[in-house]
């Protein structure tokens, strides 16, 4: 009875380790399991990154952070009288002070850009120093289709108002020529909130009385990663010149013209008013950009309508060449495809060479595969990506060529074995590289992966069961 079980076991055990599909079955859990140290390594990877953009805001902190630059804007302080009735149906006036906002005309920026690479240890951040000229006139106030009084208007009081997100990136103190007269820029620390960082000029315009002035003033301007500009006029021309190969053009509107190439590009913005998120002239107590009056018929009304300031606006980001991270977290996706095909040919190799290979063996040769990674994001943080994916290809390959040729005892199929591999991470690269036709280039590659594996699949008998057929590699 006794050796009638035992021989019952032994022959559960030979068809266990013997059996195909058996195998088939631990080599996909395996497989599996690989799945959490590769997911370890992509957040290992999405670390390195928050490093790095930490490392960028810190850089931004200390040189100038992001510019916008915004306005002119001319303020005219306005007196109107507001009725008021009481609950005992008596009728008093009321003297209030609002505000006129009248926008340019015409707005000219012309700009030149000189981005450089700021390092702090292993990590980058583009900053930036730029010269912007600003000139261009401002719209004569509309006085009969608003409603206004002129005798109401003070004009002694007069603002022009300019912003800028970063005012620690300003290298000069601006001058802003107003109607032929130079006026010396400074803080506002009232409670005009047009702007996020108000600098104002104050002109008497009493004499005049005329808003249909020009305008012109220069900024010497620093700060990192993005120029924008806010798009106020009725017509607006913005020119950028810029040393710099990788931009990109952000915000609502695209550049006319362009010119990219290696080292430098040009963009060219003209807008009409029309599609502006703003009005030409309109009137409130203390009104911001972030909540813009609506373009209604009459400026003289109140409402308003949520404008975001960044439906507005429009730049350049100046982008780093090679985002290492985000290549390296590409690759890293493929993970699990790379050793799923991985461990399949091995496992047709182990069948058409006759030689097994244990499933510990698998267990190494997938470490060594996620182990990859880990060389990847490390080398990549030193030489970049393109090296850094070469030393850990050929690293890789070269370790899991010779250990399969240790373990079949033939150089043969391990040539073979490391071409296979060579070829996968040859794939992977190329899809890394492409954008547009990526997903056409992956879908026809694993195409003739498949179609190479069922060719491979039509030369063995399984019904011969081939792991039976293999003999120890000792």
């Amino acid at each position: 009875m006794n050796y009638q079980q035992e021989k019952q076991n032994n022959g559960f055990r030979t068809w266990f380790s013997e059996s195909v599909i058996v195998k088939l079955c631990l080599i996909g859990v395996l497989t599996l399991l690989l799945l959490i140290p590769s997911s370890l390594v992509q957040n290992l990877i999405v670390e390195r990154q928050a490093r790095q953009q930490e490392v960028n805001n810190e850089i931004s902190d200390k040189w100038s952070g992001s510019q916008l630059v915004e306005g002119p804007i001319l303020v005219i302080p306005y007196k109107t009288t507001v009725n008021h009735k009481d609950s005992a149906g008596k009728v008093t006036t009321k003297e209030v002070l609002t505000n006129i906002y009248i926008m340019p005309e015409t707005l000219n920026i012309t700009g030149k850009a000189e981005p450089q690479l700021l390092h702090r240890g292993i990590f980058d951040a583009v900053v930036y120093n730029s010269k912007i000229r600003v000139n261009g006139k401002f719209s004569a106030m509309e006085l009969r289709k608003s409603g206004i009084n002129p005798d109401m208007v003070q004009w002694d009081k007069a603002k022009v108002a300019i912003g800028l997100s970063d005012l620690k990136g300003l290298k000069n103190n601006p001058v802003i020529k107003l109607a032929g007269k130079d006026y010396a820029v400074e803080p506002d620390f009232t409670t005009l909130s047009l702007f996020t960082n108000n600098l104002i000029i104050q002109p008497d315009l009493s004499a005049g009385k005329n808003t249909a002035l020009d305008f012109s003033f220069d900024l010497d301007l620093r700060g990192s990663n993005e120029l924008s500009f806010l798009h106020i006029g009725k017509s607006t021309t913005v020119k950028i010149d810029g040393s710099w190969g990788n931009p990109k053009f952000t915000g609502r509107y695209l550049p006319e013209q362009r010119n990219v190439s290696a080292n430098a590009f040009s963009a060219t913005w003209k807008m009409p008013y029309f599609n502006r998120p703003f009005s030409q002239q309109w009137i409130n107590e203390n009104t911001t950009l972030v909540n813009v009056p609506a373009i209604k018929e009459n400026p003289m009304q109140e409402t308003s309508v949520q404008s975001p300031l960044k439906d507005g606006s429009f730049g350049v980001q100046f982008i780093l060449p090679v985002d290492q991270y985000q290549k390296t977290m590409r690759s890293g996706k493929y993970s699990i495809l790379i050793i799923m095909l991985t461990f399949i040919s091995l496992f047709f190799t182990e069948l058409l060479n006759k030689r097994k290979v244990h499933l510990l063996q698998y267990v190494l040769i997938g470490a060594a595969m996620i182990i990859y990674y880990t060389l990847l994001l490390s080398f990549s943080e030193r030489v970049g990506f393109n090296l850094a994916y070469l030393i850990a290809s050929v690293a890789t390959v070269s370790l899991i060529g010779s250990f399969i040729a240790a373990l079949l005892k033939n150089r043969k199929p391990a040539m073979i074995f490391v071409g296979i591999l060579t070829i996968f991470y040859g794939f992977v690269y190329v899809i890394i590289q492409l954008q547009d036709v990526a997903l056409l280039f992956g879908s026809v590659g694993l195409f003739i992966i498949v179609a190479a594996l069922m060719y491979l699949s039509a030369k063995i008998d399984w019904n011969r069961n081939p792991l039976a057929e293999t003999s120890d590699p000792g």
